[in-house]
């Protein structure tokens, strides 16, 4: 995809109401400091269009990023950070919650897990939830060129294992420091925007 256009157009906190949006969503989701800021910049070619911090959980709203007036990448709050409150991650949690039961426009989540560790039971845990919500998601293993290449088969093994992932479900293992496979995210979001 060629990215003329750039806008942080909407921003949700945890009582805002979910907008209803015209063009295309598909939404990110992972833990804190699974790259998923780093992610969407390199998605969009930007240096640090989304905040990126060394502090987990950092993103703590709902961020719709307008590409070319034409599709959203939706950045959901990081979970599984264990220095926030309890009521403030089951605020998170509601809110995700609500975004995913609610928007109309969004059609497919992407899960980040880091490629370098087995999911963990958060990870386990989001992924069910986001199928017993009707969706499958695609699965980013993010960071793998902190990898040696030996390594990668293994480490995606391990993380279909994990998650419980079946045969036809879809992992794509990236670098956002190297912009590995970047591509073949956008040429599957561009798949779902023929298919309508």
């Amino acid at each position: 995809m060629i990215i003329k256009k750039v806008n942080l157009d909407i921003v949700i906190g945890v009582t805002s109401k979910i907008p209803e949006t015209t063009m295309m969503e598909v939404a990110f989701a992972g833990k804190s400091n699974v790259g998923k800021s780093s992610l969407i910049n390199a998605l969009i070619n930007r240096k640090s269009y989304a905040r990126i911090s060394s502090q987990p959980g950092k993103t703590q709203t709902i961020n719709y990023y307008n590409i070319n007036d034409s599709i959203f990448l939706v950045d959901l709050p990081g979970y599984g950070y264990a220095n926030a409150n309890e009521a403030i991650k089951a605020k998170w949690g509601k809110m995700v919650e609500r975004y995913l039961k609610n928007s109309r426009s969004l059609k497919q989540i992407f899960l980040l897990i880091d490629i370098r560790h087995n999911p963990s039971a958060n990870d386990v845990m989001m992924y069910q939830w986001i199928i017993s919500n009707g969706y499958r998601p695609v699965i980013i293993a993010t960071k793998m060129d902190k990898l040696k290449r030996s390594q990668i088969d293994k480490h995606i093994k391990e993380i279909k294992i994990g998650l419980g992932m079946e045969k036809d479900d879809l992992l794509i293992p990236v670098s956002s420091e190297t912009k590995q496979n970047i591509d073949k995210i956008w040429e599957y979001i561009e798949s779902l925007n023929v298919s309508e």
